[in-house]
């Protein structure tokens, strides 16, 4: 999707476009916190969910241990959630948190939408996405570390 690569263009960042079932296209992009292809779900699911794009679902604050225990404990180089630990962690937020079921309950209309990422996503996301009945389709290049 040309969505995907004139945002990488734009941010400098990967991106993930993500086309619903209904027509309606979103984006998401590498960040701190999130992986593009887990922002780009997120956002997905807040659209199916009738929510406000901007809304937050899940804390900074509950994602930083997360990325705590992956960089300190567990060996992972990569400190963003991929989207199973998205997943898992906005499940934990249904505790507190109605919009996060309502969101949560959104995973099967996923079904038969359509992904473009501009990286080669890893294993773990792109089995989630199958999981979950979606086509993604990636560029034929991996992420780049980048030097800070």
């Amino acid at each position: 999707m040309d969505i995907a690569l004139q945002r990488e263009k734009d941010t400098g960042s990967p991106c993930m476009a993500f086309q619903l079932p209904s027509g309606e296209v979103t984006s998401g992009k590498t960040s701190q916190l999130l992986g593009a292809a887990s922002a780009a779900l997120l956002n997905a699911l807040k659209i199916l969910a009738n929510l406000d794009d901007g809304l937050r679902l899940i804390s900074p604050a509950m994602i930083e241990p997360i990325q705590k225990l992956k960089l300190g404990f567990l060996g992972n180089s990569n400190p963003r959630l991929h989207t199973d630990e998205v997943l898992i962690a906005l499940s934990i937020c249904t505790a507190t948190n109605s919009e996060a079921e309502l969101v949560l309950e959104q995973l099967p209309k996923l079904r038969n939408s359509e992904a473009h990422s501009t990286v080669i996503l890893s294993p773990v996301d792109l089995n989630v996405f199958r999981r979950l009945g979606v086509n993604v389709t990636c560029e034929p290049k991996y992420q780049q570390k980048r030097e800070t």
